[in-house]
C-alpha cells in the first residue's frame, strides 16, 4: 500500500510518498539513523525486522527521489508499540514526522490495535509535544534508558485507538497538515 500526503499549498515542497520499507532502502535509512540518533540500530536489525519478524512493519517515506522519513511498529493483537521514526534533517520542518506517525497510527488501527506506546527521551520535548498532539500521555519513566548518556526515556500511551472520538481526533489532524 502506498500514501500519497500531499499539501494542497502550491508551493509546498513536494509530497511525502509512504510505502513499505525494502532491502533497497535500508542504506538510506541507515544515514538517516546516524544523522538522527547518538546510538543507532545496526543495519542486520532493519534487514530482520522487515523479513523476520512478522509483528513489525516498516515504512519510508520518499521524496525527492530518496528516502526523506522512516518510521516502525509492532502490532501484537491490541497492542501496538511505535519501535522508531526519523526524518532527514535536511527534510525537517515539512510535516513528514507527523505525516508519517500519522501513517503509522492508521497501520495500528487498520491491523486492530486499540493501544499504542513508543518511549522517547526525556530531552526530546519537539517529539513529545507531537505525540501529547496525537493523544498520547506520560505514563512512566524508564530511568537511565539510553546507553549513550544514560537518559531518561519516558513512555506515552495512547488508547481507545478504535473509539469514534479518536478516528474524529485524526480527522481533524489530518485536515490540519494537509492545509498547511
Amino acid at each position: 500500500m502506498k500514501l500519497d500526503l500531499r499539501p494542497d499549498d502550491a508551493g509546498a515542497p513536494e509530497a511525502l510518498r509512504i510505502e513499505p520499507m525494502a532491502d533497497s532502502h535500508i542504506s538510506q535509512v541507515m544515514r538517516i539513523e546516524n544523522l538522527s540518533f547518538p546510538s543507532t540500530w545496526p543495519q542486520n536489525a532493519f534487514h530482520s525486522e522487515i523479513h523476520d519478524n512478522k509483528l513489525a512493519h516498516y515504512f519510508v517515506g520518499m521524496a525527492e527521489g530518496r528516502v526523506a522519513a522512516y518510521g516502525g511498529l509492532w502490532v501484537i493483537l491490541e497492542d501496538s508499540h511505535i519501535t522508531t521514526i526519523a526524518v532527514h534533517p535536511e527534510f525537517r520542518g515539512r510535516k513528514y514526522g507527523e505525516f508519517m506517525l500519522l501513517h503509522l497510527l492508521d497501520e495500528t488501527i487498520g491491523r486492530g490495535a486499540s493501544w499504542i506506546t513508543l518511549e522517547v527521551r526525556q530531552g526530546n520535548e519537539v517529539a513529545q509535544n507531537l505525540y501529547r498532539k496525537y493523544g498520547f500521555t506520560v505514563v512512566s519513566t524508564r530511568r537511565g534508558y539510553y546507553s549513550d548518556n544514560n537518559e531518561n526515556a519516558l513512555v506515552m500511551w495512547a488508547g481507545n485507538l478504535k473509539s469514534r472520538i479518536y478516528a474524529n481526533r485524526l480527522r481533524v489532524l489530518r485536515e490540519a497538515v494537509a492545509e498547511r
